[in-house]
């Protein structure tokens, strides 16, 4: 049998997945089209049906809540009422899979996305995050993409009904660390270059902090290191005056995560000594077969491809030596 494509296994997997709920157990989210998608960027496309089933086995997924009434995108006070409403959680979707039908997905992601954006920190970011993989996945989607505009619907509609902006405020002149945060609300590829660079500096700041930082447990600081690093995939398909704000609510999420998670703020341990080759990591990421442990690999790997830094696979190390525990 020939082997599946990116886009192949990532369609297969979506609709599969299509009908499962947006989270299981204690109000855990469903990671599978996320960890699915990355998987299969990462060329284990032909892995992905069968990490999907298992995933599946394991987890009892709640049912979608019913559909109540639709949404208007169009009256402020009529959408901004349901935000943040996780039984309106299908009309969000319902919503969106209207607007992906009506116009080019960049044209609602660039609508919806400064609407959505102070709501990041929401359920760890994990809005953004499906979001962000969805936006991947639809735009390297050859013809028939669907599958993609459907995984998009149902991440913008989470994200939306999960909104909460827990009083976090992008403050422009609240910079950690030297320097300044770049000034990138102007026009043109350098301004998105900038927004981008800064990113990419957010995420490896941050999987060192990772990688170093007490922690009671090692899950929750890693949405510290994959929310921007979700941002940083959507960057691209912004407009330019969406850009720099994007940054900045990104590290100001982080940021909060820190104080929310450190179990000793200030006390530190090594960080892991000669951590394996990323494709290592990755390949035991993949054994592990936890979708956080996928999630941040495929970060480490992607980030070391825009701007290597030791960093990335230290985190990445941690998180499977950790976690790998945690799952015998």
């Amino acid at each position: 049998m020939a082997a599946l494509s990116y886009s192949e296994a990532v369609s297969e997997a979506l609709e599969r997945l299509r009908p499962v709920g947006f989270e299981h157990g204690r109000s855990f989210v469903n990671h599978a089209p996320m960890a699915a998608e990355a998987l299969a960027h990462m060329g284990y496309a032909d892995e992905v049906p069968a990490w999907v089933e298992r995933n599946l086995r394991s987890r009892s997924y709640h049912d979608v809540p019913e559909r109540r009434w639709p949404i208007d995108p169009d009256d402020p006070a009529d959408w901004r009422a349901a935000l943040g409403d996780f039984s309106r959680v299908a009309d969000w979707t319902a919503l969106f899979e209207r607007e992906l039908a009506l116009s080019p997905w960049p044209q609602v992601l660039a609508r919806w996305w400064p609407r959505l954006l102070p709501g990041m920190s929401a359920v760890l970011t994990h809005g953004v995050i499906r979001t962000a993989h969805a936006v991947r996945a639809v735009a390297a989607a050859p013809g028939d993409n669907r599958f993609q505009l459907g995984e998009l619907a149902q991440g913008l509609g989470y994200w939306a009904a999960r909104h909460s902006t827990h009083g976090i405020v992008a403050d422009p002149d609240d910079v950690p660390g030297p320097g300044r945060a770049p000034d990138t609300g102007h026009d043109g590829d350098g301004g998105r270059d900038e927004v981008a660079r800064a990113l990419d500096a957010l995420v490896a700041e941050y999987a060192g902090i990772y990688a170093t930082v007490s922690q009671h447990h090692p899950i929750p600081l890693i949405h510290a290191v994959t929310g921007p690093a979700a941002v940083r995939l959507v960057v691209d398909h912004l407009p330019p005056a969406q850009r720099r704000p994007s940054y900045l609510t990104a590290r100001a999420v982080s940021r909060t995560m820190l104080d929310w998670f450190r179990a000793a703020p200030g006390t530190a341990t090594p960080a892991p000594a000669g951590p394996p080759a990323l494709a290592e990591v990755f390949a035991r990421a993949v054994e592990i077969g936890d979708e956080h442990t996928i999630k941040l690999a495929e970060v480490a790997v992607r980030h070391e491809a825009f701007s290597p830094d030791p960093r990335h696979a230290a985190a990445a190390h941690l998180a499977n030596q950790a976690i790998g525990r945690l799952s015998r």
